[in-house]
């Protein structure tokens, strides 16, 4: 699987989001660069968690929904004379 890259105003709004964060819950004076790095690591640690959930919860979806047209396409047939 690829890498997961985020657009560079993507990245800098994580970064903005991550700075506030750590300023306003710990006190924490993270920004510019140092920011960046740590969100693009955050991003690469745990986005692939996130993203192979979100897999899981679209093939989920998807089965449903393959399994509503299923009987739906059975609701369709004709009754056969024997």
């Amino acid at each position: 699987m690829p890498s997961i890259e985020l657009p560079k105003e993507a990245r800098e709004t994580l970064a903005k989001s991550l700075s506030r964060y750590l300023k306003d819950e710990l006190d924490l004076d993270v920004a510019g660069f140092d920011a960046v790095f740590l969100s693009d690591f955050i991003t690469e640690t745990f986005g692939p968690h996130f993203y192979n959930q979100g897999l899981v919860d679209a093939q989920a979806i998807l089965s449903k929904k393959l399994d509503e047209i299923g009987e739906s396409i059975y609701q369709l047939e004709q009754p056969v004379k024997r």
